[in-house]
């Protein structure tokens, strides 16, 4: 499956940071983890915090996928509000999810200092905004409902959010101290090369062919007819789990993204915020660690890679419109445009966890539009699993559930 565009802005910005080697002999280990990802390489680096040998393979070149392609905005907000996965998950468990999002935001923070992160991140504050006159009365709700879950939020006027930010025909919007952005590519790179020091061995280039599960191990079979004998497979590989578990869990969009060209002083006054709003699809921006702005919306059913990028044009046409709409003194000069895939589960939920036909595996999926954030979390279930511990997630990330 194709998973990005063909220029997305991460990759051409910082081009080739690294390379690995393909798997060229058989190998043995206590954990193989699937995917070269930004998910991959989280649960890689807490499988090498545990102290196990681990080795990470990738069919493409390592983060070539849709961590190239991510727009980076770290986000505590789940798609679906609080208040209304409280209704369908109860609420002490809907809380839990977005403090843990929360919490993840702080542990990247955490991370970036532990391996000296040249990234970009910074701790951001966000901005969700009624787009339409009708969507007041539940993002007033979603705002109450975070404030008393103990979140750090204000609500904000039309005009304190067009005083603030240079934003008009909003209806008022929920401001949160909670947020961040980064450049996930880069970090994803610099993670690997801390953890390479370490111990871990990164295969890309290295298709997985088959599994045979056994009692107590699998035997892992490439494309190039190598073997990996592992005590367990985490498999982090994204939005193509759907190729490998052909359960109805996850539907498939695509999202665009433009990028604008330098110009730091123009976009101070979002400087360190995120802002989306409630249209469908939503609008969402942020800047970016060299002076740009970035937006992205404009998301549609994924049907394949090919109708996607016929898209580009158009879309970059409609993101513009929507930005015209809410700021119509801005002179957005385009400099790159691209479309990734992502996945929308029922309850905005990741899956995380174990899968019946997988024996001796974990499945850390970061679907949603917070995707990296579930993925943190993923870190540490990944970590409850292999000591036969329970998270109190788990019920909640299931499959089937």
């Amino acid at each position: 499956m194709d998973l990005k565009s063909n220029e997305p802005f991460w990759l051409v910005k910082n081009g080739l940071i690294s390379s690995y080697p393909s798997l060229k002999d058989d190998k043995e280990c206590d954990v193989l983890i699937i995917g070269g990802g930004i998910t991959g390489n989280l649960v890689a680096h807490q499988m090498i915090k545990d102290g196990y040998k681990t080795i990470l393979i990738d069919k493409r070149e390592i983060c070539n996928g849709s961590t190239s392609a991510t727009t980076s905005m770290l986000q505590y907000e789940i798609d679906v509000p609080l208040y209304e996965l409280s209704e369908m998950i109860g609420e002490k468990p809907a809380i839990q999810a977005y403090k843990a999002c929360e919490k993840s935001i702080t542990d990247i923070a955490n991370l970036v200092k532990e391996i000296k992160s040249r990234s970009g991140f910074r701790k951001k504050q966000s901005l969700y905004f009624a787009a339409r006159k009708k969507d007041v009365d539940w993002l007033e709700r979603e705002y109450e409902a975070r404030r008393l879950a103990g979140f750090d939020v204000e609500w904000l006027s039309a005009k304190e959010i067009e005083r603030q930010f240079e934003i008009v025909n909003s209806y008022g919007g929920i401001l949160s101290k909670s947020g961040g952005s980064i450049d996930a590519f880069k970090f994803s790179h610099e993670l690997l090369r801390f953890n390479e020091k370490k111990g871990l061995e990164i295969f890309d280039k290295t298709e997985l062919k088959s599994v045979k599960y056994l009692k107590d191990h699998n035997l892992a079979l490439t494309t190039s007819g190598f073997t990996i004998k592992a005590k367990k497979i985490i498999y982090c590989v994204g939005y193509e789990t759907k190729e490998l578990i052909k359960e109805d869990f996850v539907d498939l969009k695509c999202t665009f993204a433009i990028v604008s060209e330098i110009n730091s002083e123009k976009f101070k006054n979002i400087e360190h915020t995120l802002i989306w709003n409630t249209d469908e699809p939503y609008l969402y921006m942020r800047s970016t660690d060299d002076g740009r702005l970035l937006i992205g919306g404009g998301d549609e059913e994924f049907h394949n890679a090919e109708k996607r990028d016929a898209l580009l044009g158009k879309k970059e046409k409609e993101i513009l419109r929507n930005l015209k709409r809410i700021k119509p003194e801005e002179h957005f000069y385009t400099d790159f445009v691209w479309a990734g895939t992502f996945g929308e589960t029922k309850d905005g939920l990741p899956y995380i966890g174990e899968h019946q036909n997988y024996k001796n595996s974990y499945f850390v999926c970061g679907f949603g539009g917070n995707g990296i954030t579930f993925s943190v979390t993923g870190m540490e279930m990944a970590s409850a699993f292999m000591q036969n511990k329970k998270h109190p997630l788990s019920e909640y990330f299931k499959f089937g559930r």
